[in-house]
């Protein structure tokens, strides 16, 4: 446990590189900016929302400097295009402390969301909107106060995008943002957003990916480890694979982010209910 010291230059590497490309894209025709958003830019700002994700549970800057992560995080958010670091951290830490918590996991997907999105074709859709609902479901399952760094996060946020906009036109900005949204909907590294906590096999509610895709999204693969052991970086949970390889090697694994997406439409078993929901005390004691 403790921080990856390599994890700010890499994520700050991506920032300029993605600042870099948007000063690229601004004369580009309108499909060419689309698909670069696709192929290049929604890989990065994938990739950055899982810095992000490593960054929230203190791993840029270790634990005794809660507030350079959480600042930081806000840096790392600016190629996203939206606020997202602030919120993200707020929800997150209810998702390792309460997995599946109703009301309080807001990663579960709703009662409509399980009951609408139930044939192939409808399933395809909601992996395309899964953006939307991953934005919005918060407000709706767990609404929380806004916080002063949310705040902070959408006005340097907004003025970062402000600036782009004003120097080089809306293409930048418009490169930016769908590029998230593409890459968090129908992509192979959204994958991972199934692959993590859908329940392909009874019982099993956590599931590891050891496969390329972690190269570029800092071992978001190695979900299971991750969950035992939240303070260890990303860089390092390969490692606890290997130290502890008794307690994993046997577990149920996925082999490619692209066959959970395929096998999650056309699998009848599986859609937006197959996760474990469960009363955590804490929503006991709320009602």
């Amino acid at each position: 446990m403790g921080p990856d010291p390599h994890l700010k230059w890499i994520v700050s590497g991506m920032v300029l590189t993605q600042l870099l490309a948007c000063y690229l894209v601004k004369d580009l025709s309108w499909k060419w900016v689309f698909f670069w958003a696709y192929a290049f830019g929604g890989c990065i700002n994938h990739s950055m929302a899982l810095a992000i994700h490593d960054i929230s549970h203190n791993v840029a800057f270790g634990n005794k400097q809660a507030k350079w992560n959480r600042w930081f995080a806000v840096f790392a958010n600016l190629p996203i295009g939206l606020p997202y670091s602030a919120s993200f951290k707020k929800y997150h830490i209810d998702h390792h402390r309460y997995l599946g918590g109703d009301a309080l996991d807001v990663d579960i997907p709703t009662d409509f969301e399980g009951w609408f999105f139930c044939t192939p074709f409808r399933k395809f859709i909601w992996l395309i909107l899964q953006p939307l609902f991953y934005g919005l479901r918060p407000l709706y399952v767990n609404p929380k106060t806004v916080t002063q760094m949310e705040i902070f996060n959408a006005l340097v946020q907004f003025s970062i995008d402000f600036i782009i906009y004003y120097l080089w036109g809306l293409k930048p900005v418009v490169y930016l943002i769908s590029g998230t949204l593409l890459c968090m909907g129908l992509h192979p590294i959204a994958g991972h957003f199934i692959a993590e906590h859908y329940m392909f096999l009874k019982g099993y509610e956590t599931y590891s990916y050891y496969g390329p895709l972690n190269w570029i999204t800092f071992n978001a693969g190695y979900h299971m480890e991750h969950h035992d052991f939240p303070s260890i970086p990303g860089c390092k949970l390969p490692m606890v694979k290997k130290i502890a390889a008794e307690y994993y090697d046997n577990l149920p694994q996925h082999q490619s982010w692209v066959r959970v997406l395929w096998d999650f439409v056309f699998d009848d078993t599986i859609g937006p209910y197959s996760r474990i929901k469960r009363i955590c005390k804490l929503a006991t004691e709320n009602q």
